[in-house]
């Protein structure tokens, strides 16, 4: 059974993020109306609800059409969830190109998210061309607004002395703002950091926040970073991260548990 909503029950973006949390059901119908009303926030909320099946029967194609309403009207974020859409796939065919063309325009009006999706970009050599250079300038900027994730690859390129010169504290700087960011990545890395230092329980702390966050791609290169640790008490860690990806993963990430233990 469905109902309907008064005009005077349209709410506003926080409260239909915060409806959301409480009752999906309830949110996607205060989104549909709120989005059909006009509402710029509910138009891009209503592409993600669609996107992710929360509250509502999931529908990429038509995520997509509301992400391009809302980005057409000036929307950032929906901007750069039309790049989302378009380099994997969502709601219409993969193209690389397409994605890089949104996360440029999100990027250039200073969307953090954008500088990082379209860092990634020229980081990988997809849609665009390669160019570290760039791909660190655009993390750089993300990462200065505050992006957890840039803050860690941004360590990551001043560690390596990729196209800047290596400066070794810089980066632990930056891993541990991004693993106090809650990036897991950066945990992982701040991690690593306070383990050379023989930092070993705090080593440990944000190594298990890191698998509580992580993703399956995450814990499969993870895992073997860590049975390759020095520390033994790292080394240790890496059977809580198989098993996560074994609960995670497919029979392969059984067979490497099984081989583990």
């Amino acid at each position: 059974m469905t109902f309907q909503l008064r005009r005077e029950e349209i709410l506003d973006g926080a409260q239909l993020g915060a409806m959301l949390e409480e009752s999906p059901a309830r949110a996607a119908q205060a989104v549909l109306v709120a989005a059909s009303e006009g509402m710029l926030e509910a138009q891009a909320l209503l592409g993600q609800i669609l996107l992710d099946g929360r509250g509502i029967q999931q529908d990429p194609p038509l995520a997509l059409r509301w992400f391009e309403i809302a980005a057409q009207r000036g929307h950032l974020m929906a901007r750069n969830m039309l790049g989302r859409c378009h380099e994997q796939g969502w709601g219409c065919e993969a193209d690389a190109v397409r994605a890089a063309g949104h996360y440029r325009q999100a990027a250039e009006a200073g969307l953090d998210w954008g500088l990082y999706n379209y860092a990634n970009l020229l980081a990988t050599g997809r849609g665009v061309a390669q160019d570290h250079a760039q791909a660190l300038a655009y993390y750089r900027r993300a990462a200065e607004l505050g992006h957890a994730k840039s803050m860690n690859l941004l360590g990551r390129y001043l560690e390596e002395g990729l196209v800047c010169p290596a400066d070794p504290q810089a980066a632990c700087d930056w891993y541990r703002r991004s693993a106090e960011g809650g990036d897991f990545r950066g945990q992982f890395s701040h991690a690593a950091v306070l383990a050379d230092a023989g930092r070993i329980d705090e080593a440990l702390a944000w190594l298990q926040q890191a698998l509580a966050g992580g993703n399956l791609n995450f814990l499969r290169v993870a895992r073997g970073a860590l049975l390759d640790a020095r520390h033994p008490e790292i080394r240790q860690m890496a059977l809580a991260y198989h098993q996560r990806a074994a609960q995670l993963g497919d029979e392969r990430d059984a067979e490497r548990l099984a081989a583990l233990v």
